[in-house]
């Protein structure tokens, strides 16, 4: 049964590992070897976020459980994924595809792509097999797809703007600010970026028209402007995040 706990163990059975093997076991009768390798690839890098950073959105019960647990078996050092059940997969893949694929992992295009569609069909797996309702898995199916659009074009972005930053240099900078910064604005040849700390909107920041015309509002680029007179220049872009 979805969602029973071993008897005094306090774990619940199946587990994510579990879940997880289990999903790629069904991949394998149904895919070609190089996307079944991409698939596995995904769900390590899924599992590693999921263990080392997961835990950080537990409810004040869960924490308390996962604390216990984590310590419970000496020989046998129990993680997120072998404490939680499938249940907590897909509240977290928004963080999983959105920081740590970008950030963290620092992702092929290839990859990143892949990383949403196998979220994509993790969650209608999920829900198949009924770990989760069918509610959660269309939003984490959207934001598979989504990711698997958007993760490699601003990979593609972020490139470009920092090869365009490198070339810049202002010695005379009247004032810097480093932030993420939310694409605000876009007219054709030109961004305007607001400070997610710092909250000023700053711009407009001059780009040649065949990189502003893949910027989009609500995505966020890493890094760090500055102005000389009234102007304002990107001289660092670090990573660009979709929304």
């Amino acid at each position: 049964m979805v969602g029973d706990a071993k008897a005094g163990t306090g774990v619940t059975k199946p587990t994510i590992a579990v879940a997880l093997a289990q999903f790629l076991a069904e991949q394998e009768q149904r895919l070609a070897p190089k996307s079944v390798a991409q698939y596995r690839d995904v769900v390590e890098l899924l599992q590693h976020y999921l263990n080392d950073y997961a835990y950080a959105s537990l409810d004040e019960f869960d924490a308390k459980r996962y604390e216990r647990l984590r310590g419970a078996a000496r020989n046998t050092p129990r993680e997120f994924c072998t404490i939680f059940g499938p249940e907590y997969i897909l509240p977290n893949v928004g963080e999983f595809l959105g920081y740590f694929m970008i950030r963290k992992v620092m992702a092929s295009r290839t990859l990143l792509r892949a990383s949403g569609t196998v979220t994509k069909r993790l969650a209608a797996w999920l829900a198949k097999q009924g770990y989760v309702d069918a509610e959660a898995a269309e939003l984490a199916k959207e934001r598979g797809a989504e990711a698997a659009r958007e993760l490699p074009e601003a990979d593609d972005l972020a490139t470009r703007l920092q090869t365009l930053a490198d070339g810049w240099a202002s010695p005379d900078a009247a004032d810097q600010i480093e932030d993420n910064f939310q694409i605000t604005r876009v007219e054709p040849g030109k961004i305007w970026l607001t400070g997610l700390i710092d909250g000023r909107e700053c711009g407009p920041i001059q780009l040649p028209e065949v990189i502003s015309q893949r910027c989009q509002v609500g995505w966020t680029v890493s890094g760090v402007i500055d102005r000389v007179g009234p102007r304002w220049h990107l001289i660092e872009a670090w990573n660009v995040y979709p929304r």
